[in-house]
């Protein structure tokens, strides 16, 4: 699956007639990997921040997060995995994988807590992902044929 198609069906979804308004999928270095058609033009500094944050949980808290030079307020999130932002009647959820940035903006009648299970469900599961990734790494080559069903245990255990 491409990155623009977990862009288009996985963070652009309808959740009970509602959709976020714009999305991304980013490298920690602030490159676009797939992004929705209206996500904001955002200043390398904004993912910097973003960044820092996640390092030093509480750095965005007295200036708040900027994302396209819009600025929302952080609310509640989760150190050094989850940061969520509140402008108005809309808002942000920005979730940290190994190697990206997922970002969901939404706007009413959509739900913070709608924004929040799109954006951190799709990073939760690519950080999952990699996680079988590695450890399926990790496996010996016949170990890997044993689980994919390719040969017999004793077969694949004793050659």
């Amino acid at each position: 699956m491409s990155w623009q198609q977990y862009v288009d069906e996985h963070l652009m979804c309808d959740i009970d007639g509602n959709s976020l308004t714009a999305a991304a999928i980013l490298g920690q270095d602030g490159s676009v990997w797939s992004q929705s058609s209206n996500f904001p033009q955002f200043k390398p500094e904004e993912i910097a921040a973003i960044m820092k944050d996640f390092d030093q949980p509480g750095t965005l808290a007295p200036t708040g997060l900027f994302l396209g030079g819009t600025k929302y307020m952080v609310i509640q999130g989760e150190a050094g995995a989850v940061i969520r932002g509140k402008k108005g009647s809309g808002g942000v959820t920005v979730k940290k994988t190994n190697q990206a940035l997922i970002i969901g903006i939404y706007d009413e009648p959509m739900t913070p807590g709608q924004c929040n299970m799109v954006v951190e469900r799709l990073g939760d599961y690519l950080i999952e992902q990699v996680t079988i990734s590695r450890k399926y790494d990790e496996l010996g080559v016949r170990a890997k044929l044993l689980l994919l069903g390719m040969c017999e245990p004793l077969d694949c255990l004793c050659e």
